[in-house]
């Protein structure tokens, strides 16, 4: 620490030095009935007690840790250099500065407009974004003509076979109902359809009982 000749300098360079540290301390690997005996915690609230009357105390049993807020940093400080490192129901207590996290606001300010095209869907489109236009349906119209000029049990073979790869071969499937255009709806009903071909299921192996040895 720098000294003034002056106290009224030496005593704004305490200040700031001070300032600039953290007002709460971390309690590491405390002992575990801290977090259940009432007495227990009791003698160890009472050590930092007479560094600051209104400190707090926050207890995290998962982590065997304590938290301890001063109203001021240095009171944070002097319980550092004095409670560091001492013995507390026969185990080494350690003391450590708790960190704090400067986010800038303590509100959640939305991402920056560059950077809205991450997000799913975005909330505005990048500048310059232009939405595209549908391509229209290609249609094969010389297929449907050649389809259209077939009759039942034809085939018409759209790609010739080469030597590395197979034809392609549309055939086209009987009608049930035969004449279906000449007929109407009451000859149709009248007329029997045809049996469906009845699916054959796979017989179940036989069993074969294993032999002892």
């Amino acid at each position: 620490m720098q000294q003034s000749g002056k106290g009224g300098d030496e005593e704004a360079t305490v200040d700031v030095q001070f300032t600039d540290l953290p007002n709460a301390l971390i309690a590491c690997k405390v002992p575990e009935d801290l977090f259940n005996e009432g007495t227990r915690q009791a003698s160890f609230e009472a050590l930092f007690r007479s560094f600051d009357p209104d400190v707090q105390f926050q207890y995290f049993k998962s982590f065997r840790r304590v938290r301890i807020s001063f109203s001021d940093a240095l009171a944070a400080a002097e319980a550092r250099l004095r409670l560091h490192k001492t013995d507390f129901s026969g185990k080494e207590m350690r003391l450590y500065f708790a960190q704090s996290v400067h986010i800038g606001s303590p509100r959640l300010e939305p991402p920056k407009p560059e950077k809205q095209f991450l997000i799913s869907p975005p909330a505005s489109p990048p500048v310059g974004w232009e939405q595209s236009q549908d391509a229209t349906p290609v249609i094969n119209y010389d297929l449907l003509c050649a389809i259209s000029k077939l009759g039942p049990g034809e085939k018409y073979e759209l790609h010739t076979a080469t030597p590395t790869t197979p034809s392609v071969v549309v055939h086209v499937c009987e009608d049930e109902h035969s004449d279906s255009s000449a007929l109407d709806d009451s000859d149709q009903d009248d007329k029997p359809r045809p049996s469906r071909p009845q699916i054959i299921q796979t017989r179940r192996p036989d069993y074969m009982p294993s032999i002892k040895q």
